[in-house]
């Protein structure tokens, strides 16, 4: 920080700006926005909620001024790290600004595409698509913890999605750093909101712009190149791979090297028909055969495809087995308050030597010996019998297609698969949603 900004000077700015109750510089209170759920943990010297978008830039003129480093925080998953100091060696303070109560979505064009605030939600956007019958980008995975839109975009999320590909945008409000060290805000989301950023962020946070106002540029609001790069299997490149340039525009891969305000996406029709065939075998090469044959000669793309390893299928089981009850049993949108609860657990228990750390993680896996197995006979079948598990999910016209070529396929390669029933499908991708959390309860 400079000198003649000393922080108890910044603190109080935050203070007039967000309130002194949204203005955390406790480090307990601090400590559940200092940690992510998978990886990355350190300190900071205050945390900053926001409540609207121009409080958001009100918060960044002031940090950019006093010269501290800015971490854009949303959900705070963990899942992909950077939402989170890693480690205590920076070079200048940290301040992080926490979006969640920003959690507003705003519709275009009869629910075709959606503007995202900083703090909306996966979840949030799946309720809000629902009636007018469709989804968003991404409706597994991280949305079972309540991850954020614009987390999702920042960081090119996406991995298991065939057809959608990873989550893009080239229509986004956000502000940057110039090279004279000046914050500047940069509308790119295809709406006339004003000239100047108190006029931008309180017209859209307002919903203050007519549908004529909304323009149609010639910008992508998702990928939709990925159907072809993901056909091309001879390619000398993977079709998706970590800082992809064709990817990195503007928000879309800017993983916090800018502060994004919100974005705007493509959303989809809700599949008329879906079906998730489960693969078992204990061939490796059998698998790569398969995906060779389906990407290169399917009309319909899969909507997902999810690998585990027998290995992994027993860690997850094990290991992953809370995760799975509480969002098969109680649904999605509680995973965000019983991670809340975990973080509350683990800073009353720090304040205690003689308990255990990650006290959270022990008694929930001591929990979990109490219930009964959670997973289908099926699946448990294969995994005596396979090494090597796929879960293939597809719809519409592709669920005909993969059904005809599966049945062909195993009368001459070693293995076999199943079609799963609507319970088997949902549990068989949750149990491998839940492998990356046991992974890190596995080792603790």
């Amino acid at each position: 920080m400079t000198e003649h900004i000393p922080k108890t000077e910044l603190i109080s700015k935050l203070k007039a700006i967000v309130g002194d109750s949204f203005t955390l510089t406790d480090k307990a209170k601090m400590q559940p926005y200092c940690k992510g759920f998978r990886f990355g943990s350190g300190e900071a010297m205050a945390v900053v909620r926001p409540s609207s978008l121009l409080e958001i830039w009100q918060a960044l003129e002031a940090c950019n001024a006093a010269n501290v480093a800015i971490i854009m925080q949303a959900a705070n998953t963990g899942l992909t790290g950077g939402s989170t100091p890693d480690g205590n060696d920076y070079d200048r303070p940290i301040v992080i600004i926490n979006t969640m109560r920003i959690s507003q979505i705003q519709l275009i064009d009869n629910a075709k595409q959606i503007i995202g605030f900083a703090g909306s939600t996966l979840f949030g956007l799946e309720e809000t698509l629902a009636p007018y019958g469709r989804e968003p980008h991404s409706v597994i995975g991280s949305s079972c913890i309540g991850a954020s839109i614009v987390g999702g975009v920042c960081n090119n999320s996406g991995g298991a999605l065939v057809q959608r590909g990873p989550a893009y945008t080239e229509l986004s409000l956000f502000a940057e750093v110039t090279e004279d060290g000046e914050l500047q805000l940069v509308n790119n989301l295809g709406i006339d909101l004003g000239l100047t950023p108190e006029e931008i962020l309180t017209n859209l946070d307002q919903q203050k712009y007519s549908s004529a106002e909304v323009q149609y540029p010639d910008k992508r609001a998702s990928d939709n190149e990925y159907h072809d790069r993901v056909r091309d299997i001879d390619a000398d490149t993977p079709s998706r791979f970590n800082n992809d340039g064709r990817r990195l525009h503007e928000a879309s891969g800017c993983a916090g090297k800018l502060a994004v305000f919100a974005v705007r996406l493509d959303t989809y029709p809700i599949a008329k028909k879906q079906q998730v065939f489960y693969v078992g075998t204990n061939d490796a090469n059998v698998l790569a055969t398969m995906r060779r044959d389906i990407l290169s000669s399917f009309n319909t793309l899969p909507v997902s495809g999810e690998y585990l390893h027998r290995d992994c299928y027993d860690v997850s089981k094990k290991y992953g087995k809370d995760s799975f009850v509480v969002i098969e049993k109680l649904g999605a949108k509680y995973m965000p308050k019983m991670f809340a609860l975990k973080r509350t657990v683990d800073r009353i228990a720090a304040n205690f030597k003689f308990l255990p750390s990650k006290l959270s993680d022990r008694m929930m896996q001591y929990m979990s010996y109490l219930w009964p197995n959670h997973l289908p006979k099926k699946m448990e079948a294969f995994r005596e019998q396979f090494e090597h598990h796929w879960i293939l999910e597809m719809n519409n016209d592709g669920v005909d297609e993969a059904r005809a070529y599966l049945t062909e396929f195993f009368k001459a390669h070693e293995g076999d698969y199943f079609e799963c029933t609507p319970e088997e499908g949902d549990k068989a991708i949750l149990h491998r949603f839940v492998a990356g959390g046991a992974i890190g309860r596995y080792h603790i």
